[in-house]
């Protein structure tokens, strides 16, 4: 996992293909500039959180050079067309051709050159001859440098543009170190925060970062396919960026910078499982940046004192400060690959001053099974009159065989897991953990781990309450701790109580307020406490309950596991909420597919970033088992009404087919539980509702799940 990052200044932005109302490049409004309010050490900071083994920076310097200034034998020597023209101008994101035939581009330079293009119809038959625009590529060409942030120093003033990269990395595979940015002989630059479980080879000792680069090296450097154009560099080089990371199954965002056409790709997988947020430049920030998380002030700690001195509430002064007072700063990117190609031809020139223009586009997606998924829809919706009816216990098996699948690519652990950094054998330690309710979810999940996990590891399960021993989640965590040791008695279990006081969370509160930025509800600020609280893995263990015993000794422990197993998806995909039943009751079978449909092609932008922001900022990974790409086939394969049969009552008819895989596993209780949202289950929820609302009565007629944290009046 890793924490990512990229600052691009100096550059101006086309983000006409995205936004067709923003203003152009060279418009005056798009060219103020006001003191930027993001400070990249906050950014590093949050960064680390999330990447604590190591955090690099590397910067990509730009110098715009005028053709007119330079002989002709030193701007062709500049382009290296021989190296496929690291330098060259005519980056592929604009022309019709792709030109990689050294004596295609020599000759086409030779007439650019020499050629007079003030002439409009002079221009006009160069165009048609070339298919390139070349009217504006006279005029600059672009040299660039990647060199490391301490090198620096002289280069800063000389550069018109430059990329800054950031990666903090917490490594989870590959036995020998990988320290990102990535930086390979031909000057690309990757950072990248993912786990690749299929698509792309990654041996078990291999790191998916290092694997991907070299593919990434492979690819061709312009975007020809797909866009039915001639592209000479097909044969040689193979696919082009989009196709290949269409091909890969697992969580990931990214961002690459392709030296030879002079691109920036950038994304995040289909279903949104790896958080990635934009900034689009504005009139007070004109930079561009992409950062996995939204960094919390320098002086956060600061604002509890302020609250305390004007009896303000703290999350107000934090909220007021930067948090929620930056609402519309950063947006969750939405899913799909997009690049930014830093074209010659396009400089932007406003007295004595060039500025390089980068033009904005996103990707199709180029692999037809993914496009299917992505759209989520079912051939079989509602059941015909005398139609022949599956068996129940067949499409659970096979929902069971890809579940097991799903977690097996998520708990395989190579040689990097099961040594210590001193090299010695770790047979105790605990690598995976469950964010565990006892609920239907979670125990599915912790069966089939122990399934595909060594027997000599323990599984830490993380469960956390607002309410002591009390709150619902506990209860049901106790009572499946008991059934798991029924169903794998051999196995260590160790149930984790992460017992919390929500009156006494001042500065996490703080913190966690800028993890969900930009959600900003009481709801996702409720739900991102409990999940941020869960996944530090700090509280209390009963060893003997833990081991079969009676007694009760509570002793204080901290998870040191670096892999969090989440249920994220299965409600989505199974119709597990109350919305699904009343859709269900107004509308029937299409009612309820439309809805979980929604529910599906939305998760990314309610849920999973901000979910993975706030785990991931304790140093953990979240993985999601339900929303491996094999298990939403499967699912979507399946009648409907063989995964949901909502006019039974509440505990059967709902996610029908996971309590048959539970039944399958062996876990009867579990198969009955009831669907119960962590903010309910932890009992966060009533407690944020007494404290912002004054009663639940008040907050219920309020709605308060859906409020939004507005700043204060006074």
């Amino acid at each position: 996992m890793c924490g990512i990052a990229l600052i691009i200044s100096g550059v101006r932005f086309d983000l006409s293909s995205l936004f067709p109302n923003s203003p152009s490049p060279s418009s005056p409004e798009s060219n103020q500039v006001h003191e930027p309010r993001l400070s990249v050490d906050d950014l590093k900071a949050a960064l680390r959180r999330r990447g604590p083994n190591h955090l690099g920076s590397r910067k990509v310097f730009f110098q715009l050079k005028s053709i007119d200034s330079v002989e002709k034998e030193e701007y062709l020597s500049c382009l290296n067309v021989k190296s496929v023209g690291y330098n060259a101008p005519i980056g592929c994101c604009v022309p019709s051709v792709c030109f990689r035939n050294e004596n295609q581009v020599k000759g086409l330079l030779s007439d650019l050159v020499i050629a007079d293009y003030d002439n409009e119809e002079e221009t006009k038959t160069e165009k048609e001859i070339s298919s390139v625009s070349f009217t504006e590529i006279k005029k600059y060409y672009i040299t660039s440098k990647v060199i490391t942030t301490q090198d620096t120093t002289t280069m800063v003033t000389e550069s018109d543009a430059e990329l800054h990269f950031l990666g903090a990395t917490l490594q989870l595979r590959g036995i020998s170190p990988v320290l990102q940015p990535l930086v390979d002989t031909s000057g690309n630059l990757l950072v990248f925060n993912g786990e690749i479980f299929g698509g792309i080879d990654v041996g078990s000792d291999s790191n998916d970062t290092e694997i991907l680069m070299r593919e990434l090296e492979k690819c061709c450097s312009c975007d020809c396919h797909g866009h039915k154009r001639v592209c000479y560099c097909a044969e040689n080089e193979g696919i082009s960026v989009p196709e290949l990371l269409s091909t890969i199954k697992g969580p990931y965002a990214l961002i690459y910078w392709q030296a030879r056409s002079k691109t920036i790709w950038f994304g995040r997988d289909a279903f949104g499982r790896r958080s990635l947020l934009v900034h689009w430049p504005t009139l007070d920030d004109s930079r561009f940046l992409l950062s996995s998380v939204s960094p919390p002030p320098s002086a956060e700690k600061s604002f509890g004192s302020i609250a305390a001195n004007n009896n303000v509430e703290p999350h107000a002064v934090f909220k007021v400060s930067y948090g929620m007072g930056s609402l519309g700063y950063w947006e969750e990117l939405s899913c799909g690959i997009y690049s930014i190609c830093l074209d010659a031809s396009k400089v932007n020139s406003q007295g004595n001053t060039q500025n390089l223009i980068g033009e904005v586009r996103k990707h199709e997606w180029r692999d037809t099974l993914l496009k299917k998924l992505i759209k989520w829809e079912r051939n079989f919706v509602e059941p015909e009159s005398g139609s022949i009816q599956y068996s129940v216990s067949l499409p659970a098996h096979k929902v069971l065989s890809v579940l097991r699948d799903s977690v097996m690519h998520r708990t395989t652990l190579n040689t990097l897991f099961q040594r210590r950094l001193d090299g010695t054998r770790a047979q105790k330690l605990a690598p995976i953990a469950l964010l565990f309710s006892g609920g239907l979810d979670s125990m599915i999940l912790a069966a089939l781990t122990d399934q595909c996990l060594d027997a000599n590891y323990e599984i830490d399960l993380l469960n956390v309450s607002f309410d002591g021993q009390f709150a619902p989640d506990r209860i049901s965590a106790r009572a499946g701790l008991k059934e798991l040791q029924r169903i794998a008695p051999s196995r260590r279990w160790r149930l984790v109580e992460i017992d919390a006081d929500l009156s006494c969370l001042t500065f996490e509160t703080q913190h966690v307020m800028s993890l969900i930025n930009p959600a900003n509800t009481y709801m996702d600020l409720n739900i991102g406490i409990a999940l941020w609280l869960a996944a530090s893995g700090e509280g209390w263990v009963d060893e003997e309950a833990c081991n079969l015993g009676k007694g009760y000794n509570r002793l204080k422990f901290k998870s040191e596991a670096k892999i969090l197993l989440v249920g994220s998806g299965a409600d989505e995909q199974c119709a597990g909420y109350s919305r699904h039943r009343t859709k269900y009751r107004m509308g029937g079978w299409h009612a309820l597919e439309e809805e979980m449909k929604l529910d599906m092609q939305r998760i990314w932008k309610r849920n999973l970033g901000r979910d993975d922001r706030c785990i991931a900022d304790n140093g953990k990974e979240a993985r999601f088992p339900f929303l491996d790409e094999d298990v939403i086939r499967t699912l979507l394969e399946i009648p409907l009404w063989e995964i949901a049969e909502l006019d039974l009552p509440v505990g059967r008819g709902d996610k029908k087919i996971l309590r048959e895989v539970a039944r399958l596993l062996g876990l009867e209780e579990a198969a009955v539980q009831p669907k119960r949202a962590i903010q309910f289950g932890s009992r966060i929820a009533r407690e944020s509702n007494r404290k912002n609302f004054g009663s639940n009565r008040a907050a219920n007629q309020a709605s308060a799940g859906s409020v939004v944290i507005h700043e204060p009046t006074n």
